[in-house]
């Protein structure tokens, strides 16, 4: 399999989650600022994570590399279940901000989780890891503005309830991706 097709396949799988966690966030509405400085996040953290897991190598991904996805896809199911036990408090608390501050970063974090364990291996498939990292970080960017733009879609639909189909939309999206982390498991 040609390189380009290969980072691709990769920079594509990345970019899956992002766009789900970027559909619960846009239900909330985002503007074109917001939504530039989600993407960068959500791009960072991606390429950062792909980056540092390259940096540990082989040996501790052996060790980390089945946890790391569930440690992420957990934070996400953890992360919905809070927007939707806040979206129903009476407090009119604005909850957990996940387009900027301490939100942004716990939403960035677990999404990139995959991509330390991806980056444990980038190196060893056979591709330019400048090239892996600048093609992980535009699929990123690019599947934050379409999940925002979905997201957006339906959050004015649902009106008041955005914050609640938000967190939906999170916690099944960690618990899917568990399910098919498990389903998909060596051994299995």
């Amino acid at each position: 399999m040609p390189a380009a097709i290969k980072i691709f396949v990769v920079a594509l799988s990345l970019a899956l989650d992002v766009f789900a966690v970027s559909v619960g966030v846009g239900v909330r509405g985002a503007s074109r600022l917001t939504k530039l400085r989600i993407g960068i996040a959500f791009a960072s953290a991606e390429m950062g994570m792909t980056l540092i897991g390259a940096g540990i190598g082989l040996v501790v991904g052996k060790l980390l590399g089945d946890i790391t996805g569930y440690i992420g896809f957990i934070a996400l199911l953890l992360l919905g279940i809070y927007m939707i036990v806040e979206s129903r408090r009476e407090s009119g608390g604005a909850g957990l901000d996940m387009s900027r501050g301490w939100g942004l970063f716990v939403a960035a974090l677990s999404i990139s989780l995959d991509s330390l364990g991806i980056g444990f291996s980038i190196l060893y498939i056979g591709v330019s890891l400048p090239a892996a990292l600048i093609t992980i970080g535009a699929v990123s960017i690019l599947a934050t503005a379409a999940g925002l733009t979905l997201g957006r879609a339906l959050g004015v639909r649902v009106g008041e309830n955005a914050e609640l189909l938000g967190g939906v939309v999170l916690a099944l999206t960690g618990a899917a991706f568990i399910l098919l982390k498990v389903l998909h498991a060596p051994g299995s």
